[in-house]
């Protein structure tokens, strides 16, 4: 996992304990911060413990690790991130994008702007591009400048507001946010600008974390199944393990309306 601190990654991984522990499988997971070496690290010192498999949740969509594991025959899946040609459990994160586009546009914003998360994963580009693809169907224009990449955290997501505030003109009236984490500092940017969540400009999240209805204004968030990507994770190791070719499983989402776009 990237980091367990998140709680996205956590509650995946409580459905990937939950699962293996029900086959007769223990589980570990390790942190590898996102950073390529660490992973390399990180997997060669599970595999030096002899693991039946790996369930891998900080795939890169350019990363050669994954070629040299199909290689060495090393049984593998991935969770929570897709590369193409992997079998992996994730949740449709492009119909989570369109989910929002729809809800969006439905409430007349025409002027929007999406803070995109990183680009070397496929939570974001796939996000981005359900969201970013849909509101060109509807009609809407989406400038470059109003989509901003950033990192799946509040310091990041507060980084990416201030970016939009400044730079995009007419200022959005709406902000997508690809992950609750950064929904919530963007919400803190544009409340340190005067300006009120859900009022001035709507927001929404993805993941629907616990957090996200606790909030002083419960934040829109596209809900996503995290326990049962966790679960499906483990079933497709399991199918793995015993030599049957997977293909890759998107968990249907949800949109949970809340105060701060409704």
């Amino acid at each position: 996992m990237p980091r367990l601190s998140d709680l996205v990654l956590a509650t995946m991984y409580e459905g990937i304990d939950e699962a293996a522990a029900a086959l007769g499988y223990s589980t570990f997971v390790m942190n590898s911060r996102d950073d390529p070496e660490e992973q390399r690290r990180k997997t060669d010192t599970m595999l030096a413990r002899r693991v039946d498999g790996l369930i891998i949740g900080d795939a890169h969509l350019d990363s050669g690790l994954l070629r040299e594991l199909t290689a060495r025959k090393v049984p593998f899946v991935l969770v929570n991130r897709r590369v193409p040609g992997y079998p992996s459990a994730t949740c449709d994160d492009v119909l989570g994008g369109e989910l929002v586009a729809d809800h969006l546009w439905s409430k007349g914003h025409r002027n929007v702007a999406v803070i995109a998360g990183e680009p070397y994963a496929s939570t974001a580009i796939d996000r981005t591009a359900g969201f970013v693809d849909r509101w060109r169907s509807l009609g809407g224009k989406i400038p470059r400048k109003a989509v901003v990449w950033s990192r799946f955290d509040t310091a990041g997501g507060r980084e990416a507001a201030e970016n939009i505030l400044t730079h995009c003109h007419p200022q959005p009236t709406a902000l997508f946010a690809v992950n609750d984490f950064a929904a919530i500092g963007a919400m803190g940017a544009l409340r340190s600008h005067g300006l009120t969540v859900g009022v001035d400009v709507a927001v929404v999240g993805f993941n629907d974390t616990s957090l996200a209805a606790e909030l002083p204004i419960p934040l829109s968030s596209v809900r996503s199944p995290m326990l049962d990507i966790g679960r499906t994770a483990v079933q497709l190791l399991k199918r793995v393990l015993d030599g049957e070719v997977v293909a890759p499983v998107r968990l249907e989402p949800s949109l949970c309306v809340r105060e701060s776009s409704a």
